[in-house]
């Protein structure tokens, strides 16, 4: 491994330590006592401080922490204060859903940001070009739990074409895209911008003078040379993905990581919040970690 990429990955891993740090103190500053929520209103204040001992919230926040660090690096990401259920378990069982929706939705607003954005650009200043930025301009003026609720009201209420709930396929057409297509809105932009940009760039002139077509051109050359600027926004949108799966997965009640995350929040079961964080958070390290490295692939002349 060069000393480059072993930079960039213990940066990465800096990253990932900063955010579990972070979400640590911020998790355990919040008001509220898990273990009263735990022990019930009626419960006496004898019952309530066994539970702090059962839990261990009632050590100082540095032992709370200094132990939550050693059992994640063993692997361990503590039990569920409400089910007691390990709480690696219960993420393994819930990722699989949200990395459905959310590769589905990220192919969506790759397809559909990139194939908008090669037509609005090849029609710059048409009536194609205006139709495609004022829809964009929609889009991306709308939150995605809106957009949802609108498809939700045409297709499944109105129309009676797809389902809204469920574990069938057609019942994941409309929160990828109420997720996706709010997203592929900045990859349009982009990638219109740089092809405009492209065309007037010196090696457009050299190969139009080696007499190369002006489709090959714009479709080949062009378009590799906007990919570098919209692989980067990639890493963006990964982020965006994740944290709109929050909303998405609780407005069409599907399972996932999104979803136990609203409701270990709203019952303050602290390990819960921070393993599922944690593995977003991995996640988008990792992803843009990937995106970095990618940037070689894609042109030669960028060195990392």
């Amino acid at each position: 491994m060069n000393a480059p990429v072993l930079g960039r990955l213990l940066s990465s891993l800096g990253v990932v330590f900063g955010a579990v740090t972070l979400v640590f103190l911020i998790l355990n500053w919040l008001p509220g006592d898990p273990a009263e929520l735990i022990a019930g209103e009626e419960a006496s204040p004898e019952t309530i401080h066994r539970v702090r001992q059962q839990l261990g919230t009632d050590r100082p926040l540095g032992q709370q922490y200094a132990h939550y660090l050693g059992a994640l690096l063993q692997g361990d990401l503590g039990k569920s204060y409400v089910s007691r259920e390990p709480v690696s378990q219960r993420l393994a069982a819930q990722f699989p859903a949200t990395a459905v929706l959310t590769l589905s939705a990220c192919a969506v607003a790759l397809v559909a940001g990139v194939a908008l954005g090669v037509v609005s650009a090849r029609r710059a200043g048409s009536w194609v070009d205006q139709l495609i930025q004022t829809v964009a301009l929609w889009l991306h003026s709308m939150p995605g739990f809106w957009l949802g609720i609108l498809l939700i009201l045409l297709f499944s209420v109105t129309l009676g074409w797809l389902p809204v709930i469920g574990n069938t396929p057609g019942a994941l057409v409309l929160p990828v895209a109420a997720l996706g297509l709010v997203v592929s809105v900045p990859i349009m932009r982009m990638v219109r911008d740089g092809m405009l940009e492209g065309l007037h760039e010196p090696f457009v002139t050299t190969l139009r003078a080696k007499g190369l077509g002006e489709g090959r051109i714009f479709y080949v050359h062009v378009l590799r040379n906007a990919l570098i600027p919209t692989v980067t926004l990639l890493g963006v949108v990964v982020g965006e993905l994740l944290s709109g799966a929050v909303i998405i997965e609780t407005l069409f009640a599907r399972q996932g990581l999104g979803r136990i995350t609203v409701e270990a929040i709203t019952q303050k079961d602290i390990p819960v919040v921070q393993g599922a964080i944690l593995v977003a958070s991995i996640t988008f390290v990792a992803v843009n970690l990937l995106v970095d490295l990618s940037y070689t692939w894609i042109d030669p002349r960028v060195t990392r």
